[in-house]
Parts: structure tokens; C-alpha cells; sequence
């Protein structure tokens, strides 16, 4: 189930138990802010990129992938507030009375502690306590193995490579969805086609190296796919980063269409081989590997 996706001036005020926050990546802290919920607000695009861009983060999750997510929470909207320069000005109080009571008639507001909110972060969790018209409820950070479940941290870790870790405290495989683009097609006279994804400068990319992994194409069927990210040291080329995604036992063409790539494990990082002859041995390696890693069973 996908929440529906309502922009604030849209929604009609009714009794909710609302869920409030940026959710980027709806990781398991996340996800105990939202439970109980049935209606989750976020702000689009990211706060950071309007008060900030300099600092703004690159985004675990686009729009549509957090609505999936919280939607398979039990959510039923996802209700965003289109975040621009006049809305970072509006007060903390301007904030409850508007938001949260006028337009969505909320009744339970759920934050995780370190919650701020108004012009200049001055709203915290003790001005919603304060509000006797709605019940507030305060979660705290969620740690695990003793350190706190953060998307700045999830975002490092796959930054880093990480990804089992950062699927761990997704509670789900990090997911890259794109259009298939073209490319040299070089991978296909290598006996290994690639479907090849451009990253997007404002959503997160593993680092640089060869994962094992699952690819959703357009028709909704899963496939274990081999998949390189990086700029193919091997060959001169000029385009730059790619995701590149060889996906086992598949035939077809998926030019122009949609791709979702579940990342689950590194196998290696990018590197030059002596010869393409050695580069094609380790891809074979590297396909055996993906293809037992991705072929056990699914998380939903």
C-alpha cells in the first residue's frame, strides 16, 4: 500500500493522528514516530536546500518512495508542505495553530525528541506539550549497538559502502529507482548488458564499487542483478558516474524505462585490471556472488 500524497493547501481538516517530520529515508527511529499514525506530514523539497542549499543533505528517499514506505506502515496520507522561503519565516505558533489544528485538525502529533520546528528552529517539543488541544506525543532517538539511528548516519554508511548496515537501519535494502538511460553499450559487447542508471546529484549513491543486488523492472518482476557503480576505470570514457546493472538471466530490452535496484551487499570495490581478460574473469565472480546473495528470500 503507498500513502496518498496530498499538498497541505489541498487537505480538508479532519481528526488525525499526526506524524511530523522530514522522514528522509523513514528508518526504524522513524518508524517509531509513525507508528500509530494514520496521517504523516513532511516537508518537499528537504528544509536544508531552502535554508541552507550549501548544506543540504543528498535525500535517502524521493517523494514518492518515502509515500511507498510510510504507506506500507499503515499510513493512509502523506501530507506535504511545499517548503519554500515564506514558509521558513512563519512563527512556531503560527506553525500549530495553521497547520496542525486549522488545516489538519490534528488530535495526536507524534515527534521524535529532537524535534524543532517555526523561523529559526524556536518550536520544540515543549510548545506542542504546552497545546491542551491536541495530545503530544515525544519519541525518543532510537539507537542501535549503541549509537543513534540517524538518516545523516544512514547516509555515511552508504556513503561509505556500508550497505548491509544501512539496510539494517532502514529496515529495508537502500533503493535507487531511475529511467534506463543509454550508454556505450560496451557491457554488451563484453557479454554482460547493462542497464545504466545516471545518479541524481541530490539523492545518496553507494560508494564506488560492485554490489549484489535486486532489480525491479517495469513489469513489477524482481531479478538478482550484479551491479557497478563508478566511472569503469578500465575504458576512457566521458560519462561520468554510473549505476550500471547487469541483471542475471534477463533478455529484453529496458531502454527508457523504470528500474528499481535494491543494493544488499558490497562485493568489492571499483578497480583497473591488468586486461579485460582478467576485468571478465572477476565479473563472473562477481555475478556468481549476486546471484546467490540476491537469490535469498525477499524482504517485503
Amino acid at each position: 500500500m503507498t500513502a496518498t500524497i496530498v499538498p497541505l493547501p489541498q487537505i480538508s481538516p479532519r481528526p488525525r493522528r499526526v506524524a511530523v517530520g522530514s522522514f528522509d529515508g523513514v528508518h526504524l527511529g522513524h518508524r517509531a514516530v509513525i507508528e500509530g499514525a494514520d496521517a504523516v506530514l513532511t516537508f518537499d523539497p528537504h528544509p536544508m536546500s531552502v535554508i541552507s542549499p550549501s548544506a543540504a543533505p543528498r535525500l535517502l528517499t524521493t517523494l514518492a518512495r518515502k509515500a511507498e514506505l510510510v504507506g506500507n506502515l499503515g499510513v493512509e496520507e502523506l501530507v506535504v508542505i511545499p517548503f519554500d522561503d515564506a514558509f521558513a519565516h512563519e512563527g512556531a505558533q503560527q506553525f500549530i495553530d495553521e497547520v496542525l489544528v486549522g488545516a489538519l485538525g490534528a488530535t495526536h502529533v507524534s515527534v521524535g525528541e529532537n524535534f524543532r520546528f517555526g523561523h529559526k528552529a524556536v518550536g520544540d517539543t515543549d510548545l506542542l506539550h504546552a497545546d491542551s488541544r491536541f495530545e503530544t506525543r515525544v519519541v525518543p532517538l532510537l539507537e542501535l549497538d549503541g549509537e543513534i539511528i540517524s538518516s545523516s548516519h544512514i547516509r555515511g554508511l552508504i556513503a561509505g559502502g556500508a550497505i548491509e548496515y544501512a539496510g539494517q537501519l532502514l529496515g529495508n535494502p537502500f533503493v535507487v529507482d531511475g529511467i534506463v538511460s543509454h550508454g556505450e553499450k560496451r557491457g554488451r559487447t563484453l557479454g554482460f548488458p547493462t542497464a545504466n542508471l545516471v545518479p541524481e546529484d541530490s539523492y545518496a549513491v553507494p560508494a564506488h564499487g560492485v554490489y549484489a543486488c535486486r532489480a525491479r523492472t517495469a513489469d513489477g518482476v524482481w531479478h538478482p542483478a550484479a551491479t557497478s557503480i563508478g566511472v569503469r576505470p578500465q575504458f576512457v570514457t566521458g560519462l561520468g558516474e554510473l549505476i550500471e546493472a547487469f541483471l542475471i538471466d534477463f533478455t529484453g530490452d529496458l531502454y527508457d524505462e523504470p528500474l528499481r535496484i535494491e543494493f544488499l551487499k558490497r562485493l568489492r570495490g571499483e578497480k583497473r585490471f591488468e586486461s579485460v581478460d582478467a576485468l571478465l574473469e572477476q565479473m563472473a565472480r562477481d555475478v556468481d556472488e549476486a546471484r546467490a546473495f540476491a537469490s535469498l528470500p525477499r524482504r517485503p
